[in-house]
């Protein structure tokens, strides 16, 4: 099992995550320091809280190029909920705020309501994910590829990603209630919307592939 760099930018649950790689056998470098980022083999960013403080603290931490530079390089990148929008190019999350520009694409609200009834918001608990219904190449190649259509895995969020193209949609959540992408995927660059550390044996199956990427 490789060696895996967790960014912290103050941000992230980030024990969590890192019990989650040491269970499976993984490496974990739990750092701040832009070199440490440049230096990675694979490289977690992930992110609880809003896109702004986000932004803001990555950019103090001088962290900002180079995840921008990993990710241009072609290693493994994998980013977690509010790490995953922050990849996007710019957020409506109490404002107008620019993100990392790594992924094409925005952030908005979740639906207050559908089919003319309340959703409940923030968005707390499981949802089963499934690929895209014209994606002819379902999870292969990419950390979920363990996985099976419609598994359960675990949510807290109030806005989700809108990608530029819908081909970089990986999985969705798609119900009566919520339709919206739940990870998404550029080359070496997979985020999740929902929180593989607390997906049970389905996250640690995604965890566990994430850490064996060459």
């Amino acid at each position: 099992m490789g060696c895996v760099t967790v960014v912290d930018y103050g941000m992230g649950n980030l024990l969590s995550v890192r019990r989650a790689f040491e269970y499976i056998g993984a490496d974990v470098v739990l750092t701040a320091d832009p070199g440490d980022v440049d230096e990675a083999e694979r490289l977690v960013l992930p992110g609880v809280g809003a896109f702004a403080d986000g932004m803001m603290e990555l950019r103090e931490r001088g962290l900002v190029e180079p995840i921008r530079r990993f990710a241009a390089s072609a290693r493994p990148l994998l980013a977690i909920c509010l790490g995953m929008h922050l990849l996007l190019e710019e957020s409506a999350e109490f404002g107008r705020h620019e993100g990392l520009g790594i992924l094409p694409g925005r952030v908005a609200e979740l639906p207050r309501s559908s089919n003319g009834k309340p959703n409940k918001v923030p968005h707390i608990g499981w949802s089963s994910i499934r690929p895209p219904e014209d994606a002819s190449h379902g999870w292969k190649g990419s950390p979920l590829e363990p996985l099976h259509a419609d598994v359960d895995v675990y949510f807290v969020h109030s806005f989700v990603a809108e990608p530029a193209d819908p081909e970089f949609v990986l999985a969705e959540v798609r119900s009566e209630r919520w339709a919206f992408p739940a990870a998404l995927r550029q080359g070496s660059v997979v985020g999740t919307q929902f929180h593989p550390e607390k997906s049970g044996p389905a996250g640690l199956a995604i965890v566990r592939a994430f850490a064996a990427t060459a």
